[in-house]
């Protein structure tokens, strides 16, 4: 069984809810998982959009092998990376223009990734290098209405 990704706030290539995004209440979305490797330590994800050169909307690390979600709540242990508005925590989707696409990818680690602080993803992905034994990944959508 491979390592799967889903969201009770959209499907996958479906659009992303209004109230986790910059035009509603900027609501983490609820992200859950299943099918895990054997050997798991722990697990990191990000969310980025590939339309923006990969602009970082959200970075989680720390997330323990025993989670199976994150979303509003992080489950003990988590962090919360730095995401490319400058902040912490998570950013929705907030295009400046037409649809763009967002990535959520989750890696399953085979031992903690030891970060320090809030890490930005570009820290994260150097530190996944050589630790993953699988990712998933789900994908939406959003277009701002002006």
């Amino acid at each position: 069984m491979s390592m799967t990704l889903s969201s009770s706030d959209f499907g996958e290539g479906q659009p992303i809810p209004r109230e986790n995004t910059c035009d509603g209440t900027d609501q983490p979305l609820e992200v859950s998982w299943a099918g895990a490797p054997d050997g798991t330590a722990e697990f990191a994800l990000v969310m980025d959009d590939p339309d923006a050169r990969g602009f970082v909307h959200w970075v989680v690390t720390g997330i323990p092998a025993d989670a199976t979600a994150v979303g509003k709540l992080l489950p003990a242990g988590a962090v919360a990376g730095q995401n490319d508005f400058g902040r912490i925590g998570y950013g929705g989707p907030c295009p400046p223009s037409g649809q763009h696409r967002y990535r959520i990818t989750l890696y399953a680690l085979s031992e903690p990734l030891g970060l320090s602080g809030s890490p930005a993803a570009s820290e994260v992905e150097q530190a996944v290098a050589g630790r993953t034994l699988a990712t998933a990944v789900l994908n939406g959508t959003y277009t701002r209405q002006r």
